[in-house]
């Protein structure tokens, strides 16, 4: 009976064994190129990346006998074990990249972080990892197109999402402490990143890929202004109008799965009420967009569109003031005019900026607004964003693209008015709502705040 391998034993060889698997895993990467399938001589092979594993595993065990510090000499003996074979083959070949050494010593620390508690997360590191040394072409090759600007954009976004929005305090001020800091600068970052990747779809996919392909994707990044740019080729270019028609109808259909994700992220209760009728909304805008593509001419495939910088920190900004005005006006609305002056604003924000009313009326959830007030208020605001957008048509675009794109958005709206209608929701709405009475009762509200303000 005494020769049985206890539990801590047969824990002790799994985390070895794994800990060996993660040095062989780095060893596998580093020894294997397609370019040179001999062996080639190299300061660290499979051998040796195995071997760097176990040790790593090793001095884990031996830690938790003993003490951690044994971890941090053993580190520090291996770093320069592979430091001085390093500076060795740089001297005798030349070659000074420093990537095998990092991935030497990360090896190392993942597999004493296997034997230490933690196999899944160090498991998981080295899988990372070795994609990460294996991507090395086509990581180089991104990297190589990537613009100014571009590059620009990725640390701005890294800015306010890794820099600013920690430092800033998660409480309320103002008006009825209706302005959060912090929430009001993450829901700025939620925009932000969903803009940025809606553009590097498009760079991906790349602007020739197609007006429809393009406009699908552009959307993700500003429904409006993809709606302006094919409304200005079609006034100024030769560009057939059922492609644009197509192309601007499959931009903003991409707004309702994008309302939907940034609702669900700063409001989830909000998903499943809102699936129905920005689903129906989405597939009266697609449908028809699709029928416009099929029914396109064989000369219009040659326009395309340009993309924007993707991030820059005045639009930034600017989003977040006008996101702070509107949730200040929306607080202020919902406690001095009620319902009607909520739903008042949006309707009219919804023109200037879809996503700021959509986020202050889903943070107004409970207790300042009840479901249905919420749900018609989004809906509203997505109305008349439609019909600004078939006023851009009319007036920037021609006569034609405005028909094309018009009657499929006058009835996406009144689609998804309708569903919410069927399921009940519109009973909230004040009977004597009207547009202008809201309107003018919310100017008179504001007229008093700012004397009350000024006294």
């Amino acid at each position: 009976m005494d020769t049985l391998i206890t539990p801590e034993q047969q824990s002790a060889a799994l985390s070895l064994a794994l800990a060996l698997a993660i040095g062989l895993l780095f060893g596998l990467e580093r020894g294997w190129h397609k370019e040179q399938p001999k062996y080639v001589a190299r300061p660290a092979g499979v051998r040796t990346f195995g071997l760097i594993g176990l040790l790593g595993g090793a001095t884990g065990v031996l830690a938790q006998q003993t003490t951690p510090g044994v971890v941090g000499w053993a580190f520090l003996g291996v770093a320069l074990a592979v430091a001085a074979a390093y500076a060795l083959n740089a001297w005798q070949t030349g070659e000074t990249g420093i990537t095998t050494l990092i991935a030497a010593l990360l090896a190392f620390a993942l597999a004493a972080l296997a034997t230490l508690g933690h196999r899944t997360t160090a498991a998981a590191a080295a899988v990372v990892a070795t994609l990460l040394l294996g991507l090395k072409p086509q990581l180089h090759a991104w990297v190589a197109k990537l613009d100014e600007t571009e590059l620009q954009a990725t640390l701005q976004l890294l800015l306010i999402s890794v820099v600013v929005l920690p430092m800033l305090p998660d409480q309320g001020f103002g008006p009825a402490a209706a302005l959060n800091p912090y929430q009001l600068w993450w829901m700025v970052v939620l925009i932000a990143a969903i803009s940025y990747a809606g553009y590097f779809a498009v760079r991906i996919v790349g602007a020739g890929a197609g007006i429809p392909l393009t406009g699908l994707l552009a959307g993700l990044a500003s429904s409006t202004a993809s709606t302006i740019q094919m409304a200005r080729l079609a006034k100024h270019t030769d560009a057939d109008p059922n492609l644009l028609g197509s192309g601007i109808l499959l931009a903003n259909a991409t707004l309702f799965p994008r309302i939907l994700v940034i609702v669900g992220l700063v409001q989830p209760a909000l998903v499943q009420p809102l699936a129905l009728p920005l689903a129906g909304m989405a597939l009266v805008t697609a449908a028809p967009a699709l029928l416009l593509w099929r029914q396109r001419g064989p000369d219009g495939s040659g326009a395309t569109l340009r993309t924007s910088n993707p991030l820059a920190l005045g639009s930034a900004l600017r989003f977040g003031l006008l996101l702070a005005v509107i949730m200040v006006l929306g607080r202020l609305a919902a406690d001095y005019l009620g319902d009607a002056g909520v739903l008042g604003l949006a309707a009219v924000s919804g023109v200037a900026d879809l996503n700021a009313i959509t986020l202050s009326v889903a943070k107004m959830y409970p207790p300042q607004l009840a479901l249905p007030v919420v749900l018609l208020a989004i809906l509203l605001a997505v109305t008349s964003n439609t019909l600004f957008k078939t006023g851009v048509c009319l007036w920037v675009g021609t006569l034609g693209l405005g028909l094309r794109v018009g009657v499929p958005m006058l009835a996406t709206a009144a689609t998804g008015l309708a569903l919410l209608s069927l399921t009940g929701q519109t009973a909230a709405l004040p009977e004597d709502f009207g547009l202008f009475t809201a309107l003018q009762g919310l100017y008179g509200a504001f007229a008093d705040w700012g004397e009350q303000l000024a006294r």
